[in-house]
């Protein structure tokens, strides 16, 4: 078979692709964008760019199922463009971006805004969610048919819960006829409060207002419970209690179509790290106690959490500078979720093959997205990396245009080399 100068070949590289069971030193031919062969050696011809991986690890691109971006409205904060470079960074190829936007992301003409954007100024493929609501009100749902059509491939409320049983009912039965899925945050508002961290010995001993685990749990059982009358596609964006992940294997031992999502923030951090009233650590849900997340994490690596997101979230200096309870809550994370979640596989908590399917495979297969694999025919969207490369993460090496990270000044061990996209590479680290 005849080469051409568009050819891409990668060698040696140890390869970890959940889609196909590989985990193991392997060859990868791309040919024009797309995945043309894994095998054990593949012989140079002499045409196409090589590629000299070994020692190093490549993996599928990267999916990102909650991310936060400023435009249109917020572009001080962040835009599409100088989201997409920070995930390319991270070694995401792929991110869906949230509609909690200004204008809300509720209508055709804003979903074909965020599309028309992204091709012509992202470096990834960025994937539009829409409101379940118009103006996310909590009210008059939104047009899903129309808005699937457009290119929408979720539906959610953002940071918000869906507070009417009635509205959440009628939503789960209405996207189920578009095979879309509905994925909400959990918070009850009236419980939350001015909860500004997880309630406990540690928020009482600081003097700040806690949130009870029960303002997580409450809206999520009743989301199920929904979700099982509706029979409903039904994601939870992100848990952080170990009652939370009980509460959905339940369901999905019941057979019921329903999934979860966890920062990578809440695998990785605990209450304790908020120190010294910082910020960047203020987080919605809030960082829980040390037992929470040893149950996420073995949620994770069991499968009963099906996807880890960076819960992107990009704020000023204005928004995050102030007393603890009145910053706003939130942080980036786009460029960290790899290397933090890596943490879980150099403690041996969580195995990089399941790590990589949490982030990627497994995204892919739940809002049906053509990415998270590297079989023939695939687009090839893929990064390489040091694993075992240490670092430091510094405000003057951030990308994104915000820089409210709870990593600053954290040492780190694995680091991304290089991110292509599409066969055409859109990062590589600078020496």
């Amino acid at each position: 078979m005849q080469m051409t100068d568009s050819c891409i070949l990668v060698k040696g590289a140890h390869i970890v692709d959940p889609s196909q069971g590989i985990d193991g030193r392997h060859d990868i031919l791309i040919r024009n964008g797309v995945v043309d062969t894994i095998a054990a050696n593949i012989a140079k011809s002499g045409n196409e760019t090589i590629i000299e991986a070994t020692g190093k690890h490549l993996f599928p691109g990267l999916v990102d199922a909650r991310v936060y971006v400023g435009e249109p409205g917020g572009e001080h904060r962040e835009t599409i463009e100088s989201a997409s470079k920070a995930a390319a960074a991270g070694g995401i190829t792929s991110i869906i971006m949230m509609p909690e936007t200004d204008p809300v992301i509720d209508d055709v003409a804003l979903v074909d805004f965020v599309r028309r954007a992204a091709r012509d100024h992202a470096c990834i493929r960025v994937y539009p969610a829409a409101s379940v609501t118009k103006g996310m009100d909590g009210k008059e749902l939104t047009e899903f048919g129309l808005l699937k059509k457009s290119g929408a491939v979720m539906l959610t409320e953002g940071k918000r819960t869906l507070s009417s049983n009635l509205a959440l009912r009628r939503a789960l039965t209405y996207a189920r006829d578009f095979q879309l899925v509905i994925a909400l945050e959990t918070i009850d508002e009236s419980l939350s409060s001015n909860g500004v961290m997880n309630e406990g010995l540690i928020a009482t001993h600081m003097g700040l207002a806690g949130i009870p685990k029960e303002a997580e749990i409450i809206p999520l059982e009743r989301d199920l419970r929904l979700a099982a009358l509706t029979n409903g596609k039904y994601h939870a964006a992100k848990i952080s209690t170990a009652a939370s992940t009980e509460a959905i294997a339940k369901y999905k031992q019941s057979g019921h179509n329903v999934t979860c999502g966890v920062s990578i923030n809440h695998l990785t951090l605990n209450e304790n790290d908020i120190g010294r009233y910082r910020t960047y650590l203020r987080l919605q849900p809030p960082l829980r106690d040390e037992d929470d997340r040893q149950a996420m994490i073995q949620a994770v690596s069991e499968g009963a959490i099906d996807i880890i997101v960076s819960s992107h979230d990009p704020h000023d200096v204005d928004e995050k500078r102030h007393p603890f309870a009145e910053a706003a809550a939130g942080a980036i994370g786009l460029e960290t979720l790899f290397t933090a979640a890596l943490r879980l596989h150099h403690n041996g908590e969580v195995p990089l093959p399941r790590l990589i399917d949490a982030m990627a495979t497994r995204v892919a297969e739940i809002f049906d997205l053509p990415a998270g694999s590297l079989k023939p025919g695939c687009k090839a969207d893929f990064f390489i990396a040091d694993i075992d490369m240490p670092w430091i993460l510094r405000e003057e090496d951030i990308v994104s245009r915000s820089k409210n990270t709870p990593f600053e000044g954290e040492r780190f061990t694995g680091r991304v080399l290089q991110t292509w996209v599409g066969g055409k590479k859109v990062y590589e680290l600078a020496e």
